[in-house]
């Protein structure tokens, strides 16, 4: 699996307005951090969006455009949902699946309910939301060949209309992706944490692959119950997030808390995100980490093979 990190920051994002401290003054890229959001690919192609947040717009757009199989929200926090209005163009290629828990699919209806009256406005997104809950997997797939046609757009540099269309065709995929919502803590507030496991692929049919690759990725965490370690097991890939290094939060974690989750349940990488201005710069912070921990930054891609 691929795991593009489209935004690393919290709520405010890096730099935050108005703040002259060195690190929003700072012109190394790495930086600059846009609002909590990821975009996973399975080997065979399957892709799916980890939350969709104020800056999807911008954070897409650096990204070839092609059909998002699924998308996962974390919970309701604006800069979590605040971006699926602009998810209207991938609706080009069916409906938009939108996985979420109960609160969620309410506070979607509150806050956009032009996308789920009977007679919808033309041009809103088409949305699918379907209710999940902690522990109950569910799959993601896509079985058969996916062809949209997207009406001429745009102009040429000299501003003449563009009259040509364009066609394009998303083949099927032959894996699955398994998706294990679970329950963590966001101060009082429960949210949601997903564990994504795919099954390698083989070409050796006497020997198949029982090797499953996964990576769990938890944002917005304080706290989480004991019981729900037993599904956090042979982790490749953690992301979690780690506000700063110091001065506590009474609804995120902070460094020394993620380090101490990543190794209590045993995550052969970890990679931090939902970072402020206070985490100091990439570079320095990076080396207060111990072997095995990086903090993440916006458009680092990684794979699970590495």
């Amino acid at each position: 699996m691929k795991l593009t990190f489209l935004g690393t920051g919290t709520s405010i994002g890096v730099p935050a307005i108005g703040c002259q401290c060195e690190v929003c003054r700072s012109t190394e890229a790495r930086d600059k951090r846009l609002r909590q959001s990821a975009y996973l690919e399975t080997d065979g192609g399957i892709r799916v969006l980890i939350d969709c947040g104020p800056d999807f717009r911008q954070q897409t757009t650096r990204f070839p455009f092609t059909k998002i199989d699924a998308v996962v929200i974390s919970h309701i926090h604006f800069d979590h949902v605040a971006g699926i209005d602009d998810l209207r163009p991938f609706c080009m290629f069916g409906d938009v699946d939108i996985y979420c828990q109960d609160d969620v699919v309410r506070g979607l209806h509150q806050t956009m309910p032009y996308c789920f009256k009977e007679n919808l406005y033309p041009g809103v997104p088409h949305l699918n939301l379907h209710t999940i809950e902690p522990h109950k997997s569910f799959i993601v797939s896509r079985s058969k060949e996916v062809v949209a046609q997207f009406p001429p757009s745009g102009a040429s540099l000299s501003g003449v209309i563009n009259k040509v269309g364009r066609t394009i065709v998303v083949p099927p995929t032959k894996d699955t992706l398994e998706i294990t919502p679970i329950r963590v803590m966001h101060g009082k507030m429960p949210i949601l944490g997903f564990i994504f496991r795919e099954k390698e692929q083989t070409t050796n049919t006497q020997h198949p692959s029982s090797h499953t690759q996964s990576i769990a990725y938890i944002t917005d965490m304080k706290s989480i119950e004991e019981s729900e370690y037993e599904y956090l097991h042979d982790i490749d890939i953690l992301v979690v997030n780690a506000l700063r290094f110091e001065k506590p939060h009474h609804s995120h974690q902070l460094v020394d808390d993620a380090i101490a989750f990543s190794r209590r349940i045993g995550a052969k990488r970890t990679y931090l995100i939902h970072l402020t201005h206070d985490i100091g710069t990439h570079d320095i912070a990076n080396s207060r980490l111990p072997e095995g921990f990086e903090f993440a930054y916006d458009g680092e891609v990684i794979m699970t093979k590495d």
